[in-house]
């Protein structure tokens, strides 16, 4: 069984930057692990995703360029570091894990999710 726990959510002024976390318990190795969001009254997006065999890594394009998503097996920890944010990336984030390493973009590809972090931009 895989428990994520995500962590690092906070209340930021435009332009500010933070970095989520997203702790992995559990036989985690193999897996892909995304990011993915949901703002009030809208669906669930992807965000970025990491793949475990080669560490390639994927982008929205609305996040391109600004954010950036690493791991740290040592720590079995999976990181999102977020620049120059505004109101429009406010959302709940969810980390997930994709048993078949496939990072794919459709969150119902992904196995396991945490509970989700808070992020809140506003001045």
């Amino acid at each position: 069984q895989v428990q994520l726990v995500e962590s690092g959510g906070a209340l930021v002024r435009p332009g500010d930057s933070l970095t989520l976390s997203c702790a992995a318990s559990g036989h985690t190795a193999g897996y892909a692990t995304g990011w993915f969001r949901q703002a009030p009254g809208k669906g669930r997006e992807f965000v970025a995703s990491i793949r475990w065999s080669d560490s390639r890594t994927y982008y929205a394009t609305s996040v391109q360029g600004r954010f950036t998503i690493s791991r740290d097996n040592a720590k079995n920890t999976v990181y999102l570091q977020m620049h120059s944010l505004n109101s429009e990336d406010t959302a709940v984030y969810y980390c997930a894990t994709d048993s078949l390493d496939s990072s794919s973009y459709a969150s119902d590809e992904y196995e396991y999710w945490g509970q989700g972090t808070q992020v809140t931009v506003s001045s």
